[in-house]
């Protein structure tokens, strides 16, 4: 399509009398001086920075050089810099060849999203992204980035000097005192003079570039020819067409308004196919650049289109205008929406499809709210479970294994678009629009099911450099009621609590532990005057006010910026920890208060007290930091500490850690030091060893090239190191189970917890299938980073455990940190998106069942463990204890008779317990003992169930 004719606003710079090129470069070997006014030298003739912005004329920035001489002038070692409107540091791109007589140098900069005309071929081309309204470019005559502060006039080795817009601080005698736009660039003028003052040299208008081959305007196009819709999609991943001008027709399917365009289908098609029998496409996108307000068409009008096509983020397309476009008089047979027989699954059967009317029949699951936010985007899954980490589910070494995951999630990737060109950011339109798809009273939230209640176009788009196959709606979805005019409704799964369902699915517990990472809960303030200046060299992010929510770095702090913001994560936190109902509970991203602030377990009591205000005093308690931490200059400004409810444990010993006074603790010097704290339950007399860990982050350190994050051999040896280190806590406390919980950054099948599984630990957690739950997401991808690691003896006392999942499958919309983001007001004081961690939930039944004695006999009282054991395992012992009016039954024998009648016997110990070897279950059931201690005279009996399970 031959592009609109458009005014020239300047003509070619003239051509100065004969000038050597010796005489150029001694003037760049003298005295540093501007271009001069007398056409002596090389001038920066045009600069352009709103390349690929929304109205862009051009997709990429560029800055245009002119020769006014008649010769040649070499640019090589020379360099064009930018430097933003205040900035004093400037980016640089060196250029080479020369400049020919008479005639122009283009230097093409970065692109942006937005399609747009192409530049002539460059003669250098850069990355720098300009500004599109104002700032400083520089023509140097080396590649030494200049740095100067107000004029530049006689700045060493600068040759001209151009500062467009109305506020640089960095230019010749004035700047250009326009601001530009993305559809305008600052040109010289007409009589092509330099009189080193911008304002008079340069003037605003449409971009005309120029390279050494020519003027930017193009070459007259070919008349367009006709073609079919499948002529221009082609059977490839691209059109065979692509920057060719064409005519085609077709039925309008779909003209969103804030789309850009429209969609064209072949008239008559649809219906049910089979994805892999298709070979080209019979829909395509009709893109308008000149923004949505221009298209008048409407779904199911016949329409004649010419225009050149594009391929722009994997979508064919044809540019156009309301100019070229026409509605036919002529019938056309309807298009009726596409349904497959198959979902399809490669990108060459969706590629067949792409552009056209489409009935999503299929089962979908949400997995991704991240970039909802941003882009108005929700990642969708086949199926009825989101994509899945491959570490999640194979092991890290399994290369084949990980590999078929990995074809699993792109098979069955697909995102649902908002059918908009809309950027939500906070510094854009986020401050006058809600993104979509955020709700509170119809949350879309990962493992969620998707329901389609409209049909869509199936298309690709997003990124042009990482595109996506998506679903574009039929109308533009909008916030903050999406549910309007969302062609999908989500189910609701959030829950007002853990499901006890699954923590006591194997028994009726009695207690409950938790790991849950709580999202750098600081109490020292990024801002604590609430003045909105960071204290300590803080920073922000900025609200659409301007305000701040959290601290964005600069400082030790990394939570709340204010009280405010402190008090709403507070809410969220202590909302989430009441509902867990748990007994003891592990924290990480907790603030070291003996770091940040030098006031040891201060964070934890704010919390504690906090938490204490919500469920009544004396619920909670902070578990005392470890005298075996290191020194405060050696741990990290976040840490790990334990809270318990005094009423349902008691502390046995003192809190320990695996720090340098261990000698033990080097392998956590980039980590947060684990800590130990056994506990016997309300009722009991057995501890259990509580440790609470949080091994390296994946978003530091080296890359070991196995596909599991940064820093993996860390967390290797951080798990090798609480491997050999927990024993003997273990045995200096007397505990015989063990659990080890926390945010290990390693999902189930990484290396790191492999070293614990091969130290006799079972992670807790289901990994696999419709039941499997999981804490965390990361790009669109669910897996578990936080775990709960139980000995043998721990896991036999376990009734069940859940993954609350009220953080990682939320839009971070709802968390403290992006409040007033958006018009809408999304936070609540409840649990959802307290942190980007779900919690881990774990039942437990550690208070021994008591066996009912003769009613002549209650002096006397037998208890036995475990109440569950494993089929088939090899070790089982029964626990027997025995107690006379509350004093332990010492020297009696006991005596446990098995269902086939065989019996066991041993001796009661000086608390009163005796301990009985039995042969493994092989057969899964409820088993009855009969159960008898006897001294003398003496004798009591009852029966013990256990429990024997897979």
């Amino acid at each position: 399509m031959p592009l609109s004719p458009r005014a020239t606003r300047r003509v070619a710079l003239p051509v100065a009398g004969a000038f050597s090129l010796a005489a150029v470069v001694t003037g760049l070997a003298g005295a540093p001086a501007l271009a001069a006014p007398d056409a002596s030298g090389l001038v920066i003739s045009e600069v352009y920075g709103g390349g690929g912005n929304t109205g862009a004329a051009f997709t990429h920035d560029f800055i245009e050089l002119y020769n006014p001489t008649a010769s040649a002038v070499s640019v090589t070692g020379m360099s064009v810099q930018y430097r933003s409107a205040t900035g004093t540091s400037a980016q640089v791109t060196p250029l080479s060849g020369s400049v020919p007589a008479g005639g122009h140098y283009l230097v093409q900069q970065a692109a942006g999203t937005t399609p747009a005309a192409a530049l002539p071929t460059p003669d250098a081309t850069g990355t720098i992204a300009m500004s599109g309204s104002n700032g400083v470019v520089v023509l140097a005559s080396s590649e030494t980035p200049v740095s100067a502060t107000g004029e530049l006039a006689g700045a060493a080795g600068v040759l001209d000097a151009v500062g467009y817009g109305t506020t640089p601080t960095s230019f010749e005698e004035r700047n250009t005192g326009v601001a530009l736009t993305n559809s305008t660039s600052a040109a010289r003028t007409a009589t092509g003079t330099d009189s080193d003052d911008n304002a008079d040299d340069f003037v605003e208008g449409t971009p005309v570039p120029q390279s050494s081959g020519g003027a930017g305007e193009p070459e007259p196009e070919p008349d367009p020819v006709e073609v079919t819709i499948p002529e221009i999609q082609g059977t490839g991943a691209a059109s065979p067409l692509d920057g060719d001008p064409v005519i085609t027709s077709g039925v309008v399917t779909a003209a969103p308004r804030f789309l850009y365009g429209f969609y064209l289908q072949t008239p008559g098609t649809g219906g049910s196919v089979d994805p892999a029998s298709r070979t080209a496409s019979d829909g395509v996108f009709v893109y308008y650049p000149n923004g949505a307000g221009s298209v008048s068409v409407e779904p199911g009008d016949h329409v004649a289109v010419s225009g050149d096509v594009d391929e722009y983020a994997g979508q064919t397309q044809v540019v156009s205008s309301a100019a070229e476009t026409t509605v036919l008089d002529t019938p056309a047979a309807p298009v009726t929406a596409t349904t497959t027989t198959a979902w399809p699954a490669t990108a060459a059967e969706k590629e067949a499809l792409e552009g056209m009317l489409y009935d999503p029949t299929d089962d979908f699951t949400v997995t991704n709210t991240f970039s909802t936010h941003q882009f108005g985007e929700v990642g969708l899954a086949l199926g009825d479970t989101p994509l899945i980490q491959p570490t999640e589910v194979a092991d890290a070494q399994d290369t084949a294994a990980i590999r078929a995951v990995e074809a699993d999630n792109a098979a069955r990737a697909i995102v649902l678009d908002d059918a908009s060109g809309t950027t939500y950011a906070p510094g854009t339109n986020g401050k006058t629009l809600t993104p979509p798809y955020l709700s509170n009273t119809a949350p879309v939230r990962v493992g969620a099911a998707a329901t389609f209640t409209d049909d869509v176009i199936l298309t690709q788009g997003g990124s042009p450099s990482a595109p996506t196959y998506r679903f574009q709606p039929l109308q533009t979805v909008s916030g903050p009621d999406y549910t309007a005019t969302s062609p999908a409704t989500f189910e609701n799964t959030r829950t007002d609590a853990p499901d006890e369902a699954r923590i006591e699915a194997d028994g009726e517990s009695d207690l409950k532990v938790a790991s849950f990472n709580v999202l750098n809960y600081f109490t020292t303030l990024g801002d604590a005057d609430d003045d909105n200046v960071g204290d300590g060299g803080c920073t922000t992010f900025p609200d659409k006010d301007g305000d701040g929510n959290s601290v964005g770095g600069g400082c030790e702090q990394r939570g709340a910026w204010d009280p405010q913001d402190l008090a709403r994560q507070q809410a969220k936190i202590v909302s989430a920890i009441n509902a867990l109902d748990a007994d003891v509970v592990g924290l990480m991203e907790i603030e070291n208060s003996l770091v940040v602030d030098g006031d040891a377990d201060e964070a934890t009591e704010t919390l504690v007290a906090a938490l204490n205000a919500d469920a009544g005093a004396g619920t909670w308690a902070a578990n005392p930091s470890s005298t075996e931490l290191p020194p405060a200059a050696e741990m990290d400004v976040i840490s790990n500490a334990i809270i318990y409810k005094p009423a349902a444990v008691e502390r046995s010993g003192e809190a320990r850690a695996l720090g340098t006074l261990s000698g033990s603790g080097e392998a956590f010097d980039n980590a947060r030091e684990p800590i130990a704290q056994a506990f016997t339950p309300t009722g009991g007399d057995e501890p259990f060893l509580f440790v609470v860990n949080h091994f390296k982050s994946k978003g530091s350190g080296a890359d070991d090239g196995t596909g599991q994050g940064n820093a993996n051999p860390d967390r290797v040896a951080q798990a090798t190191a609480l491997r050999d280190w927990v024993p003997g806590v273990q045995q200096e406390s007397g505990a015989e189970g063990v659990l080890l919980v926390g945010d290990f950054n390693s999902y189930s099948q990484e290396d790191p917890l492999q070293v614990l599984y091969q130290a006799g630990y079972t992670n807790i957690e289901d990994g696999e299938g419709a039941d499997a739950e999981y804490s965390y997401s990361f790009s669109g991808l669910s897996g578990s980073l936080d775990h709960v690691l139980a000995n043998d003896a721990a896991l036999e006392a376990m009734t069940g455990h859940d993954i609350w999942n009220i953080n990682s499958g939320e839009s971070i919309y709802m968390e403290y940190s992006r409040y007033n983001y958006s018009p809408t007001d999304f936070h609540t004081d409840g649990p959802f998106r307290s942190s980007d961690h779900d919690p881990v939930v774990m039942g437990l039944d550690l208070v021994e069942d008591v066996v009912a004695p003769p009613a002549a006999e209650l002096a006397l009282k037998v208890s036995s463990t475990p109440k569950k054991v494993k089929a088939g395992k090899t070790k089982v012992t029964l626990r027997v204890k025995v107690t006379a009016d509350g004093e332990p039954a010492r020297g009696g024998t006991v005596t446990v008779r098995l269902p086939g009648g065989e019996t066991r016997t041993a001796t009661t110990n000086r608390q009163g317990v005796a301990k009985i070897r039995l042969a493994p279950f092989d057969r899964v059931g409820t088993k009855t003992l009969r159960v008898e201690w006897s001294k003398g005279d003496t004798s009591v009996g009852g029966t013990s169930t256990i429990r024997v399970v897979k």
